[in-house]
């Protein structure tokens, strides 16, 4: 076991504190866009700005989330992914009810404010999603951050499409379908997240004592 101190455990060492500074990194990030979307949303009235601030704060959240389990031990990182990715299925519940909300209240929201805010949100998941590129192959918890700033990035991008939707109709359906699409591919990593970690619990405990 000494050999692997100076070899393979040096560079798992190494590896970890890579990954943490780039995940204090992107906490710091989505901290700020958190609040840079959330106050947009409630200033334009777009659900689809509402569901991606909510992104900015899962992903937030998961980012702390993984900071801690780098120091546990191995069978932690595959159960802290499996309670995000219970964590983001919520999310998308929740942006599916306010999409529903907005449908029925009808007003069309703000066209410049979701377009200028989204390209600002997709330039620093930009930022983020190079930094993590490189772990984007890792174990359930690497993969789960990773899907997390893919999927915001893909966000982004719907959001800007339902601005241009919106100042071309005058309606808020585009901003509703938006929102409802990104709670669905929300839940869809969600699930794809809490298979991939419950595959390794089960390796871990299939694994004999003291191996």
């Amino acid at each position: 076991m000494a050999d692997c101190c100076s070899n393979a455990c040096g560079a798992a060492q190494v590896l970890n504190r890579r990954y943490r500074r780039v995940l204090w990194i992107a906490l710091l990030i989505n901290v700020v866009m958190f609040g840079i979307e959330l106050a947009a949303s409630l200033h334009a009235g777009s659900a689809a700005l509402l569901a991606d601030s909510i992104d900015f704060f899962g992903d937030a959240g998961n980012y702390a989330v993984s900071l801690f389990v780098l120091t546990m031990a191995a069978v932690w990182r595959p159960r802290a992914a499996y309670a995000k990715g219970i964590v983001m299925g919520s999310f998308g519940v929740l942006v599916l009810c306010k999409a529903l909300w907005a449908g029925l209240e009808g007003q069309a929201p703000s066209a410049i404010t979701m377009g200028t805010v989204s390209i600002v949100a997709f330039m620093a998941n930009g930022v983020v999603a190079i930094l993590l590129y490189a772990f984007r192959e890792g174990d359930a918890n690497m993969r789960s951050v990773w899907l997390c700033t893919r999927n915001d990035m893909i966000g982004n991008l719907a959001v800007l499409l339902a601005a241009g939707g919106v100042f071309g109709t005058g309606s808020a359906w585009p901003d509703i379908a938006v929102a409802s699409i990104m709670a669905v591919l929300g839940l869809t990593s969600a699930w794809e997240i809490v298979r991939h970690a419950r595959v390794e619990l089960d390796m871990l405990r299939a694994q004999p004592l003291g191996a």
